[in-house]
């Protein structure tokens, strides 16, 4: 079993800077691929960000250069560092990671807006 648990969102205004964190739980979280998603009102769930358990990452295009993803599993945590931030990044923002099965957090909000 796996909880994920994202925190950090809030509003910023255009060019700021907001880092996420997902919390994590069970034995496999060290060893995961971690993700972070996103979804933006009346849009699909969109692929964002990966790490592995050997903290290879991987981006998707729009964010690269701009977002950071990085671990400490000392702590069984994921972060986000947004920097640069758009007005079109605003959205849910979620953990999520397969064992199994999917596990998802609950979300967290960011608003990217003056």
């Amino acid at each position: 079993q796996v909880q994920l648990v994202e925190s950090g969102g809030g509003l910023v205004q255009p060019g700021g800077s907001l880092r996420l964190s997902c919390v994590g739980s069970g034995t496999v979280f060290d060893v995961a691929t971690i993700d972070w998603y996103r979804q933006a009102p009346g849009k699909e769930r969109e692929w964002v960000a990966a790490i592995t358990g050997g903290k290879v990452t991987n981006y998707v295009d729009f964010v690269k250069g701009r977002f950071t993803i990085s671990r400490d599993n000392a702590v069984k945590a994921v972060y986000l560092q947004m920097n640069s931030l758009k007005p079109e990044d605003t959205a849910v923002y979620y953990c999520h990671t397969k064992f199994l099965r999917d596990y998802w957090g609950q979300g967290t909000q960011v608003t990217v807006s003056s």
